[in-house]
């Protein structure tokens, strides 16, 4: 059997914030916490048939593509496509807890997904594939690829949430199991997978946070993340009640856990494969676009063609970094101009899109 032998299939998440009926929906429930659920939480820019030309184009290999949706449906797509399954929230979420308008349940749910494969990507809507990708940049002899490295705590407004995950971990994984499931122990046992030579420089992070026992985080990086169904399996054995708090949360709460409490679970458990800081941190980039100047820098690293993938966060709202909401004017702009650069790259429609 051949290390590619198993497929890999794609879990895409997608929400159009302009549709009347979905907005009408929303209104119905109050909305808490602002700053989690604004607006731009929600802002479609327009450019998702980018991401499905990248995966035509770049990965080839997919086996198949599970676009995840409230139920509605962007006008270009080629809902025949042999390679596209429609996955609509009630498909395969608990219908007590419906409608929900966070994305948390859905990413804790993925496994409840039927048809989906055991090795399987996540993409965010705002992910693009703008070089070829192998099957080994996200699994190698069946274990995701990623790279576990030590920090002290995530920062920005997850930051309650991940401390959510990272309180999971350590209940899981700490000195009270036993010496071979205490933080040092779990790290010992997969030494070249904690200080992998990739990691370069980084390995000192994870060397210095060694003297606490307990794990205080890890570098977290929004690129589409390799997930293995029997991770989501056991972490729902051995913590149900926290996942379905979670799973009941109509909007983003700081009470929740994200899909980030499996890729720790696979850290934790030695279930993956080590990535380098090169692949992870400088052929793929995160940037947040906050102003329209963020905007144009990253069009032209996106034009560039110097990345494997590029991920654009929608900042573009008064918040913790941001000093106000961008104008109707500046945010049209921006739209524009992101997708003029996407094109310049992806200037053909993929079978994914209606002729």
């Amino acid at each position: 059997m051949t290390e590619f032998a198993d497929p890999i299939d794609i879990v895409i998440t997608w929400v159009d914030g302009n549709d009347p009926a979905w907005l009408a929906e929303k209104a119905k429930y109050a909305t808490p916490n602002a700053i989690m659920n604004g607006a731009d939480r929600y802002r479609d820019w327009d450019n998702l048939q980018y991401l499905f030309r990248g995966i035509e184009k770049f990965m080839p290999w997919v086996n198949h593509i599970f676009f995840v949706t409230w139920g509605h449906l962007p006008a270009w797509l080629n809902t025949h496509h042999d390679k596209i399954t429609i996955v609509k929230h009630e498909d395969f979420l608990d219908k007590q807890y419906l409608p929900v308008f966070n994305v948390n349940p859905i990413e804790i749910n993925f496994h409840k997904i039927k048809g989906l494969s055991e090795q399987f990507i996540y993409f965010n809507d705002d992910c693009f594939v703008l070089q070829p990708m192998q099957q080994t940049h996200f699994f190698r002899q069946g274990l995701p690829v990623n790279a576990a490295i030590s920090n002290i705590m995530h920062e920005g407004v997850i930051a309650p949430i991940v401390l959510n995950d990272l309180e999971l971990i350590n209940k899981n994984f700490n000195r009270h199991k036993g010496e071979g499931l205490t933080k040092r122990g779990i790290i010992r046992k997969n030494w070249r997978k904690w200080f992998h030579p990739g990691y370069g420089l980084k390995m000192l992070d994870t060397l210095l946070l060694l003297r606490w026992k307990t794990f205080s985080g890890f570098v977290n990086y929004h690129q589409p993340q390799p997930y293995l169904k029997q991770t989501y399996e056991t972490v729902w054995q051995q913590e149900p009640a926290a996942l379905l708090q979670t799973s009941a949360s109509r909007f983003r709460a700081p009470t929740d856990v994200n899909q980030y409490l499996f890729r720790y679970w696979q850290f934790a458990s030695g279930q993956f494969y080590p990535d380098s800081v090169k692949n992870a941190f400088k052929r793929r980039k995160y940037v947040e676009l906050r102003s329209v100047e963020n905007v144009e820098k990253a069009a032209v690293e996106i034009e560039s063609g110097n990345y494997q993938m590029y991920c654009l966060n929608d900042s573009m709202a008064k918040g913790r970094f941001t000093e106000r909401d961008a104008t109707p004017q500046e945010f049209a702009y921006s739209k524009q101009r992101i997708k003029q650069a996407l094109h310049s790259l992806l200037p053909h429609a993929s079978a994914f899109e209606k002729a």
